[in-house]
Protein backbone atom coordinates (compact mmCIF):
# COMPACT_ATOMS: atom_id res chain seq x y z
CA UNK A 1 0.00 0.00 0.00
CA UNK A 2 1.36 3.43 -0.95
CA UNK A 3 1.37 6.38 1.44
CA UNK A 4 0.79 9.95 0.29
CA UNK A 5 1.70 13.47 1.35
CA UNK A 6 -0.52 16.42 0.53
CA UNK A 7 1.60 19.57 0.48
CA UNK A 8 0.42 23.18 0.38
CA UNK A 9 3.21 25.45 -0.90
CA UNK A 10 3.74 29.08 -1.84
CA UNK A 11 4.14 29.70 -5.57
CA UNK A 12 7.40 31.48 -6.21
CA UNK A 13 8.15 33.65 -9.23
CA UNK A 14 9.57 32.05 -12.33
CA UNK A 15 13.37 32.45 -12.26
CA UNK A 16 15.95 32.67 -15.01
CA UNK A 17 16.20 28.87 -15.23
CA UNK A 18 12.52 28.16 -14.60
CA UNK A 19 11.31 26.30 -11.52
CA UNK A 20 13.52 23.48 -10.32
CA UNK A 21 12.11 21.85 -7.19
CA UNK A 22 15.32 19.90 -6.56
CA UNK A 23 17.53 22.99 -6.54
CA UNK A 24 15.14 25.46 -4.93
CA UNK A 25 11.93 23.91 -3.55
CA UNK A 26 8.86 26.02 -2.90
CA UNK A 27 8.23 26.99 0.72
CA UNK A 28 5.85 24.56 2.42
CA UNK A 29 2.87 25.96 4.32
CA UNK A 30 1.20 22.70 5.37
CA UNK A 31 1.99 18.99 5.03
CA UNK A 32 -0.58 16.28 5.74
CA UNK A 33 -0.12 12.52 5.45
CA UNK A 34 -2.73 10.15 4.03
CA UNK A 35 -2.87 6.37 3.79
CA UNK A 36 -4.94 6.17 0.59
CA UNK A 37 -5.14 8.08 -2.67
CA UNK A 38 -8.83 8.79 -2.03
CA UNK A 39 -8.05 10.40 1.33
CA UNK A 40 -5.19 12.40 -0.23
CA UNK A 41 -7.50 13.64 -2.99
CA UNK A 42 -10.11 14.75 -0.45
CA UNK A 43 -7.52 16.69 1.55
CA UNK A 44 -6.14 18.23 -1.67
CA UNK A 45 -9.67 19.26 -2.65
CA UNK A 46 -10.12 21.02 0.68
CA UNK A 47 -6.81 22.85 0.23
CA UNK A 48 -7.77 23.77 -3.35
CA UNK A 49 -10.84 25.60 -2.03
CA UNK A 50 -8.64 28.05 -0.08
CA UNK A 51 -8.58 31.61 -1.38
CA UNK A 52 -4.79 31.75 -1.75
CA UNK A 53 -4.83 28.60 -3.92
CA UNK A 54 -7.71 29.87 -6.02
CA UNK A 55 -5.87 33.18 -6.50
CA UNK A 56 -2.75 31.36 -7.74
CA UNK A 57 -0.46 32.34 -4.85
CA UNK A 58 -0.32 28.84 -3.36
CA UNK A 59 -0.43 25.36 -4.88
CA UNK A 60 -1.44 21.89 -3.73
CA UNK A 61 0.66 18.82 -4.50
CA UNK A 62 -0.13 15.14 -3.87
CA UNK A 63 3.05 13.08 -3.59
CA UNK A 64 3.33 9.30 -3.32
CA UNK A 65 6.10 8.73 -0.77
CA UNK A 66 6.54 4.99 -0.75
CA UNK A 67 5.06 1.65 -0.11
CA UNK A 68 4.05 0.24 3.24
CA UNK A 69 4.57 -3.44 3.70
CA UNK A 70 1.30 -5.33 4.16
CA UNK A 71 0.37 -6.03 7.77
CA UNK A 72 0.70 -9.68 8.82
CA UNK A 73 -2.53 -11.57 9.43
Amino acid sequence: MTRYLVVLTDVRPLGMEGRNERVEPERRRQVVGATSRDAADRIAGAFAALGMVRAGRQRVKVIAVGRRSPEPH
